[in-house]
């Protein structure tokens, strides 16, 4: 069943992003606390409206894969950057705005309030002078919608002057001509509230006052006629102090009798024959008249009738409201969408972004000096740019380096800027030539899942399966120390052969950049085509290890794990020895092989394969001991070795 006001899309019209790929990606909260501050919204939203706001985090997570749409969107962004005063104009009368959507939601479902009609009556009121900034309502919307009564045209005028300078002589931008198109102020709507609702309402319809006087002639009546009884009671005492010449008279309420007339005993013969005696006091008596009763039923049951009569009359308003709902709506979207447009172009501005060029070869990724949109914006000192450029016939690029060296950062950078790119939005580049991206995998870092009791290790291979099982030759891959989980032969043979499977197979073969520490992955560049290497460059400055944070073709010779753990603080002695054991490893890894040359460096033991005690076993002769030198023997390799 289609529910009216809502709007159907499908899958196939947006990038798949998986939940491993928006949490590590950090596109709307980051991993470590889960607030906004540092991730891509945060830098990206510079949206005025509630409408803007929801409007950006849902093309942040729905990225579109229609090269014509991403045009038309990065038109409407470039067009705000090549006029900065028009921008700010725009975001200065969008910045007031009620939050359109929801309220005509509260119309449709009969939960609106009166301040809510108010808050869209203001909204409303707002809409013509933000098209005027583009030359006028008629060029957006067409004169048929905004022909209405001669008054409501002059009053929309004279709020448009008052609004700024008049700038009917501009005309209509052709990048957002089909955007304004859908921004209706729908004056049918502002006539009806103008005319029905008051000024300033109380807050619910509990009370009375919502309604504007003039909308309901039965309304008006009943308001006239009660404020004529108020006037006529009030005029009471005065009055019939004259008739009766009783000059301490008085006329009072209480809730038990309602209106009455006080008269002390001492006048009592002064009281006129058409007063009937209520109750009698100490030294009183109070008396009522049938004129004064009619006024008292008009006073005291004229709160009641109007506010009866008013909660139909505003249920009246809100249906005939909820008929404009799907032009409200329309320009509800119209108005959240041109919120974001000029907030990333505000974004682009600021931070010296470029347009992309987005093209259907899904061959091409080329970023030329490409940043990290957050990174770049909370580190103190200035981003080290890197290009991305993938060559012809290239697939996979194993990118090699000691931790700490910006491995990571040139990852998710490179996702974060074609996730952008396909959003709409200008990119944190010198300059950028996107081929269309279907999906987004990454596999960077991995947490317990203890409650479905699978280990870290688990939960890495659950997500790399995930890629090799979903992904498509239009797929970007991001792969960061795939088989660390496990022991290290495991490890990198389960990342070698992922490599081999994403680079071999017929439905793969997609843009991949894979992170690893497995230095021997390297060699994978001499046995298949599409595989490149590429390291991050360090450099040694008097014993200390310098990050330079360049990526730069070609593998990796050293980790530098042991200079790393001496910048986060490990105890010198921790160092000391690790790098001893770093030295006989070393050592024993590069044996000669039997043609007598080195060996290609493997994955080296902590502990030695042979004990000392073997080679003693192996070197003894049993035949020829006596049992008094076992024995001894024994007892010397028990002292020696049980130590």
């Amino acid at each position: 069943r289609v529910v009216p006001g809502c709007r159907s899309y499908s899958l196939q019209d947006y990038m798949v992003l998986d939940a491993a790929t928006r949490r590590a990606l950090e596109l709307t909260e980051t991993i470590r606390d889960g607030s906004v501050r540092g991730s891509l919204l945060w830098v990206l939203d510079r949206t005025v409206t509630p409408m803007g706001k929801r409007l950006l985090r849902q093309w942040i997570h729905r990225p579109l894969v229609d090269a014509e749409r991403i045009r038309r969107r990065l038109d409407g962004v470039d067009f705000f950057v090549q006029n900065p005063m028009l921008r700010a104009q725009v975001r200065e009368r969008l910045k007031p705005l009620a939050d359109l959507e929801r309220l005509t939601n509260r119309v449709v479902a009969g939960t609106a309030q009166p301040r809510d009609l108010v808050s869209l009556r203001a909204t409303l009121r707002q809409l013509p002078a933000l098209l005027a900034l583009f030359g006028g309502e008629q060029s957006a919307v067409g004169s048929e919608r905004t022909a209405v009564s001669s008054q409501q045209s002059a009053d929309s005028r004279q709020r448009t002057a008052d609004s700024g300078p008049p700038t009917a002589d501009r005309r209509p931008p052709t990048a957002l001509a089909p955007l304004l198109r859908h921004l209706d102020p729908v004056p049918e709507a502002l006539d009806l509230l103008e005319r029905a609702i008051a000024e300033e309402p109380p807050a619910t319809t509990q009370h009375t006052g919502v309604i504007r006087r003039g909308f309901s002639p039965e309304l008006d009546r009943i308001y006239e006629e009660s404020e004529h009884a108020r006037q006529w009671i009030a005029s009471l005492e005065e009055r019939e102090r004259r008739r009766t010449g009783i000059k301490n008279l008085k006329v009072g309420y209480n809730k038990v009798f309602g209106y009455y007339i006080e008269v002390t005993k001492a006048n009592l013969h002064l009281v006129p024959k058409d007063y009937i005696r209520k109750q009698t006091l100490v030294n009183a008596e109070r008396f009522i008249t049938p004129e004064m009763k009619e006024y008292e039923a008009l006073v005291l049951h004229a709160e009641e009738r109007i506010k009866d009569l008013e909660a139909r009359l505003y249920k009246e308003v809100l249906d005939r409201l909820a008929g404009y709902r799907e032009r409200l709506l329309g320009t509800a979207r119209a108005l959240a969408v041109l919120d974001v447009l000029a907030g990333l172009a505000e974004t682009a501005v600021e931070n010296d972004y470029v347009r992309p060029e987005i093209v259907e070869d899904d061959r091409v990724l080329e970023i030329r000096e490409g940043r990290h949109p957050v990174v770049e914006k909370t580190q103190e000192t200035p981003f080290v740019p890197n290009d991305t450029v993938f060559e012809e016939g290239e697939r996979i690029r194993i990118i090699t380096g000691p931790n700490m060296g910006g491995k990571s950062t040139y990852l998710r950078q490179t996702a974060l800027i074609v996730l952008m790119a396909q959003m709409g939005s200008f990119v944190p580049a010198r300059e950028a030539r996107i081929g269309l991206v279907d999906r987004i995998f990454t596999r960077i870092g991995a947490q317990d899942e203890i409650h479905m009791g699978q280990s870290t290790f688990m939960v890495e291979m659950v997500e790399t399966a995930h890629i090799l099982h979903h992904a498509t030759p239009r797929s970007l891959v991001i792969l960061d120390e795939i088989g660390r989980g496990t022991s290290t032969y495991d490890g990198m043979a389960i990342a070698w052969a992922v490599v081999e499977y994403l680079h071999n197979h017929p439905n793969l073969r997609c843009r991949t950049l894979f992170a690893t520490h497995y230095h021997e992955l390297t060699r994978l560049a001499d046995l298949l085509p599409g595989v490149r290497n590429y390291h991050v460059s360090v450099t040694e400055h008097e014993g200390q290890v310098v990050f330079l944070y360049k990526v730069l073709p070609g593998g990796a010779d050293r980790s530098y794990g042991i200079h790393v753990a001496q910048l986060a603080g490990m105890p010198p002695a921790v160092i000391a020895r690790a790098q001893e054991i770093l030295e006989q490893l070393e050592k024993e890894g590069a044996r000669p092989d039997r043609g007598g040359k080195p060996t290609t460096p493997v994955q080296l033991a902590l502990f030695p394969e042979t004990h000392p005690l073997l080679e003693e076993l192996k070197n003894l002769d049993p035949d020829n001991m006596t049992p008094l030198e076992a024995l001894n023997l024994l007892y010397r390799w028990k002292g020696k070795y049980s130590r």
